[in-house]
């Protein structure tokens, strides 16, 4: 035991080598699979509108019929997205993924055994009731487990997967749109059932988010997690303590204010912040991205492409299209999120007017104009307005992220099924004037972005109340104290980086954490909350030592275990780990085939 405990600091927590960078990269790329079923099935429908069997089979469906049925998709994922918020404050993250996935997986095989557009209809309700749990909770768990230098970046690659399966199920009905049957267009529709089964089957490997484990008092899971991604697996690294002590201080925060978590109180409290994260989808959809991506055929019909020569045409520019989401992963962290969105907003504003005035004098060159400015839409699109608004539930505190990130889903799906009905409906009675709408939205996002949006890139959720000034922040990024774990390429960059910011910082962060420990000390610290440089409170830095939480919160009447902020021993853990590799795989455990001893057992 003595040896053990001598030699600990050079022991993996973790019986697997996936860890660090390599875990973040694997899981972030295996959750993108859930919206890499969104893109699929917003790009299947799309192409098959154009498939001769498929028309047949459903004879014929007028506009209104075909605007409903791709629509409806939206009206499930727009009522799922606010029980999704619910859901995944309760069973956590993975959970809530999986069982939007096996919903999906259920969807598609009605869709593919449809025998009328009723039925086909249904089966998009079902599965938009699935993309609305998936794209509500993706982006949290995304951005939950990212660290703040590469939150864009995660974001951004998560968005890629979307367009990837939006790329790909335009080449699917492509491919198969050779076959002279009712399978060129049932087969591409039973593929998406195969990715929803990888996806639900994959979700019992991956880990759930450390800050879903420490809101809900799994403390010892959480580090453990907290270790893998951050540090390696080595429990007793102080990039994953301070990482630990961070998370965990913001939750008892939280608890201390009151621990609402109703929609009505993030309403009152965090307003702007819910603004910022709904405007963004709002305008996300208004900019016309769907105009093209549902019925970027039926465009390339209008202007001249017709046939298979449609889908072969929305086919390449789906390929441009996910390129031109690559830039973002590079730029959304550096240059930030603001001029982004404002310069996407005006490449995207032009091609719309292009659009709308070659249609309008419909010549010989109208084709290839038409092609031209969709493509360049598509791209301005991948590059801002397409990535940028998923990440936006960053600015949603943790306590009420999952509700947050419900509203802002739900105002993507709402502004998506108008959009989505009411297109066809535009292009058969104004036609080119359609555009004009788009176009006219554009130039609102870029004032509304430039007037209401705050730059938020480097800061860490926990900090995020530091740019709104509306919650018990830290410090305030005004003032200059800027919480950031620097480069995350290695962990010496950010060990180096986080040192740096607990010299400079150390000193706020212990005042915030006397608010907490003596409410009476508020009015010597209050600048540290509202954004007000405080005067001086000690001459030399606190060490970051335990935190007497415990004493408030038993003041406050609060429901919560009192514990210290202090991550779990490393023995404590040693045996959780202990008894992890103990117990059955995941299926003898859905059996009820074997369990253990809790986490409040382990730590006494």
């Amino acid at each position: 035991m003595e040896v053990r405990r001598n030699l600990h600091h050079n022991i993996q927590m973790k019986e697997s080598y996936l860890v660090g960078r390599a875990l973040l990269n694997f899981t972030s790329i295996f959750v993108s699979l859930g919206v890499f079923l969104f893109g699929f099935e917003q790009g299947l429908m799309s192409s098959l509108l154009t498939n001769s069997y498929f028309k047949s089979y459903y004879n014929e469906p007028l506009p209104a019929e075909v605007g409903t049925m791709i629509a409806i998709l939206e009206i499930g994922a727009l009522f799922s997205s606010f029980e999704a918020g619910k859901v995944g404050d309760r069973i956590g993250r993975c959970k809530t993924i999986r069982l939007g996935s096996f919903i999906f997986l259920v969807g598609g095989l009605i869709q593919t055994t449809s025998v009328n557009i009723i039925n086909l209809g249904f089966g998009r309700l079902i599965s938009g009731v699935a993309i609305g749990f998936l794209t509500t909770i993706i982006p949290c768990y995304q951005l939950e487990i990212s660290p703040p230098d590469d939150r864009g970046f995660y974001a951004c690659l998560e968005f890629t997967g979307n367009i990837i399966g939006y790329s790909s199920s335009i080449w699917v009905d492509y491919g198969f749109s050779f076959l002279e049957n009712d399978f060129s267009w049932r087969t591409p529709l039973f593929i998406q059932c195969v990715m929803g089964f990888l996806l639900f089957l994959g979700l019992f490997i991956i880990v759930e988010t450390p800050r879903w484990l420490l809101d809900h008092n799994h403390d010892i899971e959480g580090m453990v997690v907290i270790s893998d991604l951050y540090a390696d697996g080595d429990v007793e690294d102080e990039v994953a303590k301070n990482e630990f002590r961070s998370i965990k201080e913001n939750v008892l925060i939280a608890r201390v204010e009151g621990g609402e978590r109703s929609y009505r109180y993030m309403l009152h409290r965090y307003a702007k912040r819910v603004l910022v994260a709904c405007f963004s989808q709002m305008f996300a959809q208004l900019n016309g991205i769907n105009i093209v991506s549902y019925y970027a055929p039926m465009i390339f019909e209008l202007a001249g492409w017709i046939g298979r020569l449609a889908i072969l045409m929305t086919g390449l520019n789906s390929l441009v299209y996910v390129a031109s989401t690559i830039p973002p992963w590079y730029l959304v962290d550096g240059w930030g999120r603001k001029p982004l969105l404002m310069w996407g907003a005006v490449f995207m504003a032009v091609p719309l007017l292009v659009i709308a005035f070659s249609l309008c004098v419909n010549n010989e060159y109208t084709p290839q104009v038409v092609v031209v400015c969709v493509v360049v839409f598509n791209a301005a699109f991948g590059a801002s307005w397409g990535p940028i608004p998923w990440m936006m539930n960053e600015v949603i505190p943790n306590s009420v992220r999952s509700k947050g990130a419900a509203m802002s889903t739900a105002t993507n799906w709402l502004f998506n099924f108008v959009v989505g009905e009411m297109t066809p409906i535009l292009l058969d009675s104004i036609q080119w004037k359609t555009y004009l709408i788009p176009a006219l939205s554009c130039v609102l996002s870029f004032f509304c972005v430039h007037l209401l949006f705050p730059e938020t890139k480097g800061l860490t959720l926990e900090d995020m109340g530091s740019v709104f000034d509306d919650s018990s922040s830290i410090f305030s990024y005004h003032s200059g104290g800027r919480t950031s774990y620097g480069a995350t390429s290695d962990n010496t960059d950010r060990r180096t980086s986080t040192s740096e910011h607990h010299a400079n910082n150390e000193a706020f962060r212990q005042s915030a954490a006397l608010l907490a420990r003596n409410p009476a000390s508020a009015n010597r610290i209050d600048g540290i909350i509202t954004g007000t440089p405080p005067p001086p409170i000690a001459t030399t830095p606190l060490m970051p030592t335990k935190s007497d939480m415990s004493t408030l919160l038993a003041e406050q009447d609060v429901n919560v275990h009192p514990r210290e902020i202090e991550p779990p021993t490393f023995d404590v853990i040693y045996k959780y780990k202990l008894q992890e590799m103990s117990r059955p795989n995941v299926f003898k455990r859905a059996l009820g085939l074997g369990g253990g001893r809790d986490e409040e057992e382990l730590m006494q």
